[in-house]
């Protein structure tokens, strides 16, 4: 099965934004056809352009000033758009939320086998982190590190949410093998699963996306999921 990973330029921010611009040719396209772009293609450029500056390696924390600078616009003109930092954030987090449980879903939908289906919602979850390097850096909370408290809670609830797809499947498995403990087989791999995922994207951020997510993976996923 074929997965399409989306990136930062497929953010969907306002059903007028442009699709699949990245945030150059978003900022080059609003500066030829008008000087004041609609308010939908400016959300879409702001959380655009934080994603990449979250891409460069060692980044430290993005200021609302240099965010506005790199724009090429006023701070006063990000809080039209935005009531917070916090809140352009959140834009991210909902584009990495709906991006990756939309893929689980199909999997889901289409996959029978429990097994097939742990293997591949981690591989669609380490290859979209190995697509958006600065989504990653949010996904593992390393740019959210002196932001508020509540988007380092709401990336958590996401990785509990994939850890909880991951025990129902291998609920499911366990059962079928004949396991007399199925819960508790299911609760005790979906841990070390999960751990396993965010390991592989904290290590990937800290290497200074130099360490692929996906490095190796079928051969480590052929060891974990029996």
């Amino acid at each position: 099965m074929t997965h399409t990973h989306p990136s930062a330029s497929d953010l969907p921010v306002d059903t007028d934004a442009p699709d699949g611009a990245s945030a150059d040719e978003a900022g080059s396209a609003a500066a030829t056809t008008r000087k004041r772009p609609k308010p939908g293609e400016r959300r879409i450029q702001i959380l655009q352009t934080l994603a990449s500056m979250l891409e460069q390696p060692g980044a430290e924390r993005i200021t609302t000033a240099a965010l506005a600078a790199k724009l090429d616009v006023s701070e006063a003109a990000l809080y039209r758009h935005f009531a917070s930092k916090a809140q352009m954030f959140e834009g991210l987090i909902e584009f990495i939320e709906s991006s990756i449980f939309s893929l689980v879903n199909q999997i889901n939908e289409r996959e029978a086998d429990p097994g097939t289906q742990v293997r591949k919602v981690l591989t669609v979850l380490l290859q979209f982190g190995e697509k958006n390097p600065g989504m990653t850096r949010v996904m593992v909370g390393d740019a959210l590190v002196f932001e508020n408290d509540r988007l380092l809670a709401r990336m958590n609830q996401f990785f509990d949410r994939i850890e909880s797809q991951l025990r129902q499947s291998l609920r499911t498995a366990a059962e079928a093998a004949g396991s007399s403990t199925p819960t508790v087989d299911a609760n005790a791999k979906a841990s070390v699963l999960t751990a396993f995922a965010v390991g592989r994207l904290q290590r990937y951020a800290r290497s200074g996306f130099k360490r692929s997510p996906t490095e190796h993976l079928d051969a480590a996923l052929g060891l974990l999921v029996a």
